[in-house]
C-alpha cells in the first residue's frame, strides 16, 4: 500500500468517503442545481457521467454552460436493437440530437442536463444498457475486435470472456441501481457462475471478504484501468495500449487453452512533464484458461495495492511496471494468483482490421460495417447517418457492434435484406468504404472543444480540414494513393490514441499542435515527438519535404512501406536534415524534386562534420516563427525542422542576381520572406545549447546578442 507517511491525492479521500459510490453524489442528486460539486462529480464518473460545460457558450457573470456526458457500458461493443432505438430517442429528447461511438466500443451521449440525467439513465438499463463503470477510478469496457464472425471459435472466445471479465470487475456495492433506479435491480442475464465463484475467492489477498466490493475496497483503483481481449493477429482493439491486453491460445484440436498475458500499456502524458509519458503493453506470460480470472484479479489487485495513489498522474499500471521492471511485476502477481506464468506464447504479426463492408458471419448470415467519421452519428446537411441507422435498426431489428476505431457494424443480416439496407444507405447519403478517402478511412479524433474540459486545441472539428489539406498536399507532391494512419487530440492525454499513429497531431495550444511521426500502420510501435509546437497554419510548409522524401525513398525499394515505417526507418535525424535542405520548387515536375535532392546529406547546404545550422531571420513575419510553451527549457527547439517549418536553404541566383541575401520571389512568382543561415560547429553548437538551459533563454537570442556585441567591436576598433 502506500506508505502512510505520504499524503494521497485528494480523490482517495473522495472515494473512501463516498459509501461505495453513494455520498456526495446521492444526496445532490435530489437538490434542485445545474450542476454537481467537485466531489459529487468525481463519484458521478464511476456511474458512467462525465460533468462538462460548452466553453462556446459561457457568457462572463453568467453560470457555466453545464450539461454531462454519459457512456454506455458495452463489452465488445455489443448494442441490442432495443438499446440502440432508446439511445437514439433519448439523444433528441434530452441531448444535443447526437450519438458518438468511442474508440472503447461505447456510445457517448452529450447535451443532458443534470435534471433529466436520472430519468436518462433509468431509460438505458431498462433497454438492455447500463453506464455502470463507462468512466471512474476502476475497469473500463472491456474491449474486443467487433467482427462477429460465427464459424471463428476464437472470435467466440473473445466475445465470452470480454463479458465475463466485464462481469468480474462490475461494483457490487449496489449504489447504482440505488441511485438511479431506486433500488430497482436490472433485468440481465445469469451471471456465470464461474465469473460469480471467482469474485468470491480470496486467493492470496486478492478481495476485500468482508466489503459490498470485494476485489476494489474502499478506494477502488489508484485509476482508470484498461482491458482488451483479442485473437492472434488481430490489432483492431489496439492491444499494445491496453494496461491489460489478452491474447486467446488455441490449442491443437482448436480448442481454447489459455491466454498469452500483456501489462502496461497506457497512453495518456502531460504536457511538460518528461515523468509522464506513452507506454506499449510488455509481455507477461501465459495463463490457462481455468486460471484466468484469478490471473485478472492477481494483477487488479496488485494495481490497487501497489499503484500510485499520491500523484495521479503517475498513477496507470504503466508507471508501477516502468519503474518496478517486468520481473518484479511478474512475481508479485504471481503472489497473488499463487502459481507462475507459463512462458508468453508465440504469437504472429498483428494487423489492424477495421471490418468495413460487406462479410460473411459464417452461419449463412452477413454483416456490414459502416465508416463513421470521427465516431459521430448525425444528420448534417446530406450525410443522416443517423436517419439511416434508425431506419435500418427499425426495419429489420438488426444489432449492432461498435469498433474500436469508431465505426459501425450491423449484423445478422439476411441475404435477402442486402438491396434494402443499401437503398437506405444511398439514400441517406452514407458513402461504401470504397469510396471514402483511406485518410479519412483510417483516421481518428477525440471530441476536444468546446465540451472537453482538458481540450487545448480542437480534434474532431479540426481534423476534416486538416486531413483535406494533407491529401491536397500529397496529390501535389505526386502522392495521390497514398495514405497512413492519422490521429489527433486536443490535449496530452491521447484518447484517440495518437501515439500509435503514423502522424500523431497533440494539441499543445489554440491552433499549435505537438507532431508525433513514425507509429506503425498496425499500431503496434509507438510514434516519436518531431515537433514541439507547430501552429497548424504551416502544416503544409512542415510535411511537404517529408513527403518529397518519402517518395523519392520509395522509388528505389522493390516492397512499398508505410509512411510511418519509412519515418521509423530513416530517423528523425535524417527526416530534420532533409527538412533542412529542402527548397519548395512548385513548377518542377515531382521528378526533378526528387533528383535535386537525392543526396540530402552531402548537400551543399548541410555541413558534414556534424555542425547543426542555426535558422536566423530578419524579419519578424519569418515563415519559421519560434513558438512559445515549447517543452525546450530554452524556449524553442534547437534542431531543424523543430519549429513547425523546415528552414528554406539559400535559392541559386537566377537572372537577375539573389543569392544567400536575396528577398527573391518563389518560382510561382509571389514574394517569400528570406531566410539566412548561419552553420556553426558542433562544439560551439553544444556550448550555445548548455548555456541557453542554464540562463533560460533562447539560444536564437544568445547567438544574436553575442553577434551584435562583436560586430559594434568591430565598428569601435574601425
Amino acid at each position: 500500500m502506500t506508505p502512510s507517511s505520504q499524503k494521497v491525492s485528494k480523490v482517495e479521500g473522495i472515494k473512501e468517503r463516498s459509501n461505495y459510490l453513494r455520498e456526495p453524489l446521492a444526496t445532490e442528486l435530489l437538490e434542485d442545481t445545474t450542476h454537481f460539486s467537485h466531489d459529487a462529480y468525481q463519484i458521478l464518473k464511476f456511474h458512467g457521467s462525465y460533468q462538462q460545460d460548452n466553453r462556446e457558450n459561457r457568457v462572463k457573470g453568467q453560470e457555466k454552460d453545464y450539461q454531462m456526458m454519459l457512456r454506455t457500458r458495452s463489452p465488445g461493443g455489443f448494442i441490442p436493437p432495443q438499446l440502440y432505438l432508446t439511445l437514439e430517442r433519448l439523444s433528441e429528447e434530452y441531448g444535443n440530437h447526437t450519438l458518438r461511438v468511442t474508440n472503447r466500443q461505447g456510445f457517448q451521449m452529450h447535451g443532458i442536463l443534470k435534471k433529466n440525467l436520472k430519468t436518462t439513465i433509468r431509460e438505458i438499463v431498462h433497454n438492455m444498457g447500463s453506464t455502470l463503470g463507462a468512466c471512474g477510478d476502476l475497469n473500463r469496457n472491456v474491449m474486443a475486435p467487433p467482427a462477429p464472425f460465427t464459424n471463428r471459435f476464437d472470435y467466440d472466445c473473445v466475445r465470452r470472456y470480454a463479458n465475463n471479465i466485464a462481469d468480474l470487475l462490475t461494483p457490487q456495492s449496489g449504489a447504482y441501481y440505488e441511485i438511479w433506479l431506486d433500488g430497482e435491480k436490472a433485468i440481465s442475464g445469469e451471471e456465470n457462475p464461474q465469473v460469480k465463484e471467482a469474485r468470491q475467492r480470496n486467493g492470496n489477498g486478492t478481495i476485500f471478504s468482508d466489503s459490498p466490493d470485494p476485489i476494489y475496497g474502499t478506494q477502488y483503483l489508484p485509476r482508470k484501468f484498461k482491458i482488451a481481449i483479442t485473437v492472434p493477429g488481430d490489432n483492431s482493439v489496439d492491444i499494445y495500449s491496453q494496461d491489460l491486453g489478452l491474447v486467446v491460445i488455441l490449442d491443437d484440436a482448436g480448442q481454447l487453452s489459455g491466454f498469452n498475458v500483456l501489462a502496461g500499456g497506457g497512453l495518456g502524458r502531460t504536457h511538460n512533464k518528461e515523468e509522464t509519458f506513452p507506454r506499449l503493453a510488455d509481455p507477461i506470460g501465459f495463463v490457462r484458461k481455468d486460471d484466468i480470472y484469478d490471473a485478472v484479479k492477481a494483477i487488479v489487485a496488485t494495481q490497487r495495492d501497489y499503484g500510485n495513489r499520491v500523484e495521479r498522474r503517475l498513477s496507470r499500471m504503466k508507471y508501477l511496471i516502468e519503474d518496478w521492471g517486468v520481473e518484479k511485476f511478474r512475481e508479485t502477481v504471481e503472489g497473488y494468483l499463487g502459481k507462475k506464468f507459463e512462458p508468453f506464447r508465440p504469437l504472429p504479426e498483428f494487423k489492424y482490421h477495421d471490418f468495413l463492408g460487406w462479410h460473411d458471419q459464417g452461419d449463412g448470415k452477413l454483416f456490414y460495417g459502416i465508416s463513421v467519421e470521427n465516431g459521430r452519428i448525425h444528420d448534417r446537411g446530406s450525410l443522416q447517418l443517423k436517419t439511416a441507422l434508425r431506419r435500418i435498426v427499425e426495419a429489420f431489428n438488426l444489432p449492432m457492434l461498435l469498433t474500436p476505431h469508431q465505426n459501425v457494424l450491423l449484423y445478422d443480416i439476411a441475404p435477402a435484406q442486402q438491396r434494402d439496407i443499401e437503398q437506405i444507405l444511398q439514400e441517406c447519403g452514407i458513402k461504401r468504404e470504397t469510396e471514402i478517402d483511406p485518410l479519412v478511412r483510417y483516421s481518428m479524433a477525440c471530441p476536444a472543444l468546446p465540451t472537453c474540459g482538458l481540450a487545448i486545441a480542437e480534434a474532431e472539428r479540426g481534423i476534416p480540414g486538416v486531413l483535406d489539406r494533407i491529401r491536397a498536399l500529397l496529390n501535389q507532391v505526386g502522392l495521390p494513393e497514398e495514405h497512413f494512419v492519422v490521429r489527433m487530440t486536443g490535449c496530452p492525454n491521447g484518447c484517440a490514441r495518437p501515439y500509435l499513429a503514423e502522424l500523431g497531431f497533440v494539441g499543445k495550444s489554440p491552433d499549435a499542435y505537438q507532431i508525433w511521426l513514425g507509429g506503425s500502420p498496425h499500431q503496434t510501435r509507438l510514434a516519436e515527438t518531431y515537433i514541439e509546437s507547430l501552429a497548424i497554419e504551416n502544416l503544409e510548409a512542415t510535411l511537404e519535404p517529408l513527403f518529397v522524401y518519402f517518395k523519392q525513398e520509395q522509388l528505389h525499394r522493390v516492397e512499398p512501406e508505410s509512411f510511418g515505417d519509412f519515418c521509423h526507418r530513416v530517423g528523425f535525424e535524417a527526416l530534420r536534415r532533409f527538412a533542412a535542405t529542402y527548397s519548395a520548387t512548385p513548377n518542377a515536375s515531382i521528378q526533378e524534386m526528387v533528383n535535386q535532392y537525392s543526396s540530402p546529406v552531402n548537400s551543399e547546404n548541410v555541413t558534414t562534420s556534424g555542425a547543426e545550422p542555426i535558422a536566423a531571420s530578419t524579419s519578424s513575419e519569418s515563415s519559421a516563427p519560434v513558438t512559445s510553451g515549447s517543452d525546450s527549457p530554452t524556449g524553442e527547439t534547437p534542431a531543424a525542422g523543430d519549429s513547425g517549418v523546415p528552414p528554406t536553404p539559400p535559392t541559386p541566383p537566377s537572372g537577375g542576381g539573389g543569392g544567400d541575401d536575396s528577398e527573391g520571389e518563389d518560382a510561382s512568382g509571389s514574394s517569400r520572406p528570406p531566410r539566412r543561415r548561419i552553420n556553426v560547429s558542433n562544439e560551439i553548437y553544444l556550448q550555445l545549447k548548455t548555456e541557453a538551459e542554464r540562463q533560460g533563454k533562447p539560444m536564437s537570442q544568445l547567438a544574436g546578442d553575442a553577434i551584435d556585441a562583436f560586430l559594434k567591436s568591430l565598428t569601435e576598433q574601425a
